[in-house]
């Protein structure tokens, strides 16, 4: 590839995809890209931050907002093609100003047997997915990881707090911040895997099996936290933690 711009979360597969770019490319040829938006909370930016000052790579945050990409707020079943749509977008006219011959992001072997409608600006973009291409999963990827010392070998999946809200239901800076807090109050109790659905005036809180007694032992706390940030009802899915959970009402 010569070249490349990394759309940098920050999370496991960006971080892995990042690091190997800056070891076979170096340092002059890869520069590293995070969207700081509504839907990206601002722990994880700064973490992004640090992991590509870690790294060693060149690193430079965006502003953007995907709740004035057309079509995105009203999320319906392509939400996703929207925001990524809007993203490559946005990191093109850096592509040029940098001299980089291709955009690529963190997709895996994994996404391509899940709904990923961003997948499809990705293709139209020309945007390019390193990992995919060579046939990594999730699981190679932290084991690979970790041989390489990288300290997200076992973080938490992340996905952009939009994915929380049911579809169908509008989302606003309101929600998201809700769900932001939520977590935050989650988290707070040692719990690493956490995602508060959003469900109007209901909270569906997603965590590990092994984390359900933790949720159980401090529900008083939990509720107490959750209503003071605007949830009514508060409920434990005894499913467990489900990455695209929210995916289970939409037809094939």
């Amino acid at each position: 590839m010569k070249s490349v711009l990394v759309a940098f979360s920050g999370g496991v597969d960006s971080t892995f995809l990042l690091k190997v770019a800056v070891d076979t490319l170096g340092y002059d040829h890869v520069l590293a890209v995070t969207a700081d938006s509504e839907t990206y909370p601002s722990s994880e930016l700064e973490e992004a931050k640090r992991l590509a000052a870690k790294i060693g790579a060149r690193h430079v945050v965006i502003s953007t907002s995907e709740l004035e990409i057309p079509g995105y707020k009203e999320n319906n079943k392509n939400r996703c093609y929207f925001c990524k749509k809007g993203l490559f977008e946005e990191l093109e006219p850096l592509r040029k100003k940098y001299g980089l011959n291709h955009i690529v992001y963190g997709l895996i072997a994994d996404d391509l047997s899940e709904y990923r409608p961003g997948t499809k600006a990705a293709q139209e973009s020309g945007v390019r997915g390193p990992l995919q291409e060579a046939g990594l999963y999730k699981d190679e990827i932290r084991a690979l990881s970790k041989q390489m010392g990288l300290e997200t070998w076992d973080k938490p999946s992340f996905a952009c707090l939009s994915s929380r809200i049911a579809y169908g239901e509008m989302i606003t800076v309101q929600k998201l911040s809700k769900v932001e807090q939520a977590e935050q109050v989650i988290r707070s109790l040692g719990i690493r895997q956490v995602r508060v659905r959003h469900h109007g005036d209901l909270a569906r809180i997603e965590v590990e099996p092994g984390d359900m007694d933790t949720i159980l032992t401090n529900r008083d706390h939990i509720y107490n936290q959750l209503e003071q940030i605007g949830y009514k009802f508060i409920t434990l899915d005894l499913k467990g933690y489900k990455s695209g959970s929210m995916n289970k009402v939409l037809t094939k």
